[in-house]
């Protein structure tokens, strides 16, 4: 990707279903230089636009990262049977201790338990699985862009901000999950097409879909190898964080441009962390004036992702790595 091409992409990131026009006014291109090079992207598997529930607020499931040891010479195997699961929305390779990092969405408590306690055991070449539930999400990486638009730009892209107090709780009704589903599949599709798929009118169809956005029930995301972007380097970063100060360090950590997604956890760390960076120095200065600056922060545990099997719930294929891109 050239400069353009990237400016174009984290556009898209900030606002998937904006049109064509509105992208080329912000960014003061020409509309057809816009159509054109996105819908390039788009073709080729490099960008590809879906949508992700709010898991906790909906009901969808009950979301969980998995740290998984195998046996040495296993993890290519290991990790393309976890990516073939439907109920795995990641899964990447890692460096340090544990050998692949797995983010579950678990429909109920049940599942969850019938998943870690048999289920990935049973996967050949699985020594060992350390779990960590999600409690509270502060940023999704539906909610990340890259870092190549102004703050003017990303004001005139971005949607409305949501309500001061969302309900914690606010199911989908069977109309809404018909919706859902066709906006997770194609995070573009037209207001004529959901009305087609689902009998309705088009201004019944676009009502409906607009308002499972504006409640943030579902949340649009274009997906692109950040590798592909320029930001070469990808961490995962779990942190023991005094309890007192959880919430003030999850939504500063949430709101930095490196942060692609954050979230507060059980078991031995309290918040993960993931940073995408364009260099090794990089990361580290993220480390030393970020991280560091939180006396808050116990301790930290830093592991690299090298691969990446799955990400949203969509397989990586041999089209996405920036060796076939380039």
């Amino acid at each position: 990707m050239d400069v353009l091409d990237r400016r174009l992409v984290a556009a898209l990131q900030v606002s998937p279903r904006a049109s064509w026009g509105e992208i080329a006014r912000v960014v003061g291109e020409h509309e057809r230089t816009v159509a054109r090079r996105l819908q390039r992207l788009i073709a080729e598997g490099v960008v590809r636009v879906t949508a992700i529930y709010d898991d906790f607020r909906t009901g969808h499931g009950r979301p969980a990262h998995l740290h998984v040891h195998v046996r040495p010479g296993s993890a290519p195997k290991v990790a393309e049977a976890l990516a073939d699961r439907p109920d795995t929305r990641s899964v990447y390779a890692l460096t340090g201790a544990a050998d692949l990092g797995c983010e579950l969405v678990s429909p109920s408590r049940e599942a969850l338990h019938r998943t870690l306690s048999t289920e990935i055991s049973a996967v050949g070449g699985v020594l060992q699985t350390q779990t960590q539930v999600v409690l509270h999400t502060f940023r999704t990486v539906a909610e990340w862009h890259a870092p190549y638009l102004t703050e003017e730009e990303v004001a005139e892209l971005s949607p409305p901000p949501p309500p001061d107090a969302l309900p914690d709780v606010e199911r989908l009704t069977p109309l809404e999950r018909e919706i859902a589903e066709l906006l997770t599949a194609d995070g573009r599709i037209a207001f004529s097409a959901v009305a087609e798929h689902l009998g309705m009118s088009v201004p019944t169809a676009r009502r409906r879909l607009c308002s499972l956005l504006e409640r943030r029930l579902l949340l649009p995301r274009a997906e692109v190898e950040p590798a592909l972007l320029g930001l070469e380097v990808e961490a995962m970063l779990w942190l023991k964080v005094r309890p007192y100060a959880l919430d003030l360090v999850g939504q500063r950590l949430a709101g930095h441009p490196n942060v692609r997604y954050c979230a507060a956890t059980s078991g031995t760390h309290s918040l993960i962390v993931q940073v995408v960076t364009a260099h090794e120095a990089d990361l580290y200065r993220f480390m030393t004036g970020v991280v560091g600056s939180y006396d808050e922060i116990a301790d930290s545990d830093l592991t690299l992702i090298t691969r990446a099997y799955k990400r949203g719930h969509l397989r990586k294929s041999g089209l996405l790595t920036l060796e076939k891109t380039t």
